[in-house]
């Protein structure tokens, strides 16, 4: 567990499927992702200031090397704020912690089996999977991984409540399909006393199905970048 210093305001956004090293255009997926990267940087430069802390909850990069994702870190780096980077199910570039810390390098927190204290808040996640309730899940390929996750998941808020502090939960999946339902995460960051949880991975229709607000204690947002119309989305949170 990393010590930091006190932070000013907390922000959020996942998804950004940043690609200036490749060739994978977003704007495939509909009008809403033309000139995305202008519209984050746009926004992202009025709101955020160099003492505020900006989430990037998973998929940041569609790069497959560290060549590649460079340019994308670099458009990053030079956006105010500290940076706390999840991996996310696309994020083919991303190695050890180490590795991305590196690749990252000053002004970046990588969050991947540990908890990032600052002063005042702690914050702890991980990737997360498909829930076994989604018709999406098929036990014989997706099992595994989603039990892996629950705990890596445990380790990371074990790491986290040592701090003392308010814990803040990154994930990239959506920890829970609605408010009635009670996943292997959801059931941590509710037995952890976890305050918020921020989580990416819908985009369009599926949008619909997202969990908002306060479910038994847990504050959950829907930060995908598409959904906030590429605008990071400050996060109320008492520190």
């Amino acid at each position: 567990m990393r010590k930091g210093a006190s932070i000013i305001r907390i922000f959020a956004i996942g998804d950004l499927h940043l690609s200036f090293g490749v060739n994978k255009p977003m704007s495939v997926f509909g009008d809403l992702w033309n000139d995305y990267e202008k519209k984050l940087e746009y926004h992202w430069r009025t709101l955020v200031h160099d003492d505020d802390l900006v989430i990037i909850a998973g998929d940041i990069s569609w790069a497959m090397r560290d060549a590649e994702v460079e340019p994308d870190l670099s458009f990053i780096r030079a956006l105010p704020g500290e940076k706390i980077l999840l991996r996310g199910n696309h994020d083919y570039w991303w190695g050890t912690r180490k590795k991305v810390q590196q690749l990252a390098g000053p002004g970046f927190h990588v969050l991947h089996n540990n908890a990032l204290a600052f002063s005042g808040v702690t914050f702890v996640g991980t990737r997360g999977w498909e829930l076994p309730e989604s018709s999406r899940y098929v036990v014989i390929e997706d099992e595994g991984i989603y039990l892996r996750e629950v705990e890596r998941l445990r380790l990371s808020l074990n790491e986290g409540k040592k701090s003392g502090q308010p814990l803040f939960a990154v994930m990239h999946y959506p920890p829970l399909l609605n408010a009635e339902h009670r996943s292997g995460f959801a059931a941590l960051l509710e037995e952890y006393g976890v305050h918020t949880c921020v989580y990416g991975h819908l985009h369009g229709q599926a949008h619909q199905s997202r969990v908002e607000g306060l479910v038994r204690h847990v504050n959950y947002h829907l930060v995908s970048s598409d959904f906030l119309a590429f605008t990071p989305l400050e996060i109320p949170f008492s520190h």
